[in-house]
């Protein structure tokens, strides 16, 4: 059973999302068969780019964009610092710098992701205010990091970082 080990607030300097848009949660498949997280990656710089501006940066990133809890859009793709070219076929949403709540989601890597729906709670209970845009429209995201979220510690363990934009 995942839980969560550790709920925390940081701050992100302003960034570029880029990525592809969906109304669901398929298209991981297409990315990895079509090498886009390296297209992001070499137009960016390579990943110690967006390191050298946020911690945990770099990683893969599913972004879900919410309303009255509804799905309005779910993304695939990565943080890059700002202003970065963003590729033929790719779209961007630009960040101003931010707040983050951060949940570390910690089990099987098949189990973290049903897990994510506590984050809520132990953000608000963490003493922190979910942010949403003059639409309504909250903005989290499963940040799935290297090495804590891609190896397994010896109980075959991962940990997925799930974040909210708070105030």
């Amino acid at each position: 059973m995942a839980e969560i080990m550790k709920v925390f607030k940081e701050e992100v300097p302003a960034m570029r999302f880029i990525g592809k848009k969906y109304h669901d949660y398929s298209g991981w498949g297409e990315w990895f068969a079509n090498g886009w997280f390296e297209t992001i990656e070499n137009s960016m710089g390579g990943t110690d780019r967006i390191l050298e501006i946020w911690e945990n940066g770099g990683a893969y990133v599913g972004l879900e964009c919410r309303k009255n809890g509804d799905l309005q859009e779910y993304w695939i793709g990565m943080f890059a610092p700002e202003n970065t070219a963003v590729p033929e076929g790719f779209e961007h949403i630009d960040i101003p710098k931010s707040s983050l709540g951060t949940c570390w989601v910690y089990g099987k890597e098949e189990e973290v992701h049903g897990a994510v729906g506590n984050c809520w709670e132990s953000i608000r209970n963490a003493g922190m205010e979910i942010a949403s845009d003059d639409n309504g429209v909250e903005m989290s995201f499963e940040n799935c990091l290297c090495p804590r979220f891609t190896t397994p510690d010896e109980k075959g363990n991962v940990i997925l970082d799930y974040c909210y934009f708070v105030k």
